[in-house]
């Protein structure tokens, strides 16, 4: 059992990189390159769709790295799994603080309301996102280290 949770674990983080990793160095390019209205328009509809899904994502890796930590305490690479767990607690938190604030407001914006300084806003967002990305590419490292 310990086994499958492990391999469910590793799995689950690991598509949240992949997906974060690629919001962050494929899809902001991307949307970046478009024309001014329709870059903001794209960034608000991506808010949107990932923040209604990441939370659980998000909450749902933490939960299970939690579980893992508990369920191999005894086992080999225990540490590992709660250091990872640390970090995810950490992206929670640096998500909640920092990067959900500004995607609710982004969520909501048009062309005919966004504030002047959107794109400052966004530049913020995505410094931000560039730090929690490499916080759970370093708790990924842990979870597939413990594994070996």
């Amino acid at each position: 059992m310990l086994n499958a949770l492990q391999v469910f674990t590793t799995v689950i983080v690991g598509l949240m990189v992949g997906v974060e990793f690629s919001v962050a160095f494929v899809m902001n390019p991307i949307l970046n390159a478009l024309p001014e209205d329709s870059r903001q328009l794209g960034h608000a509809h991506g808010g949107r769709m990932l923040g209604a899904l990441m939370p659980f994502w998000y909450i749902g890796s933490l939960v299970l790295s939690a579980l893992w930590a508990v369920a191999g305490w005894h086992h080999h690479g225990a540490v590992l799994v709660v250091i990872a767990a640390a970090l995810l607690i950490l992206s929670v938190i640096m998500s909640l603080l920092l990067l959900v604030p500004i995607n609710n407001r982004n969520k909501t914006w048009t062309p005919e309301n966004r504030p002047e300084d959107w794109k400052e806003q966004m530049n913020r967002w995505l410094r931000f996102h560039y730090v929690r990305v490499a916080v759970i590419i370093a708790a990924f490292t842990l979870l597939v280290a413990a594994l070996v």
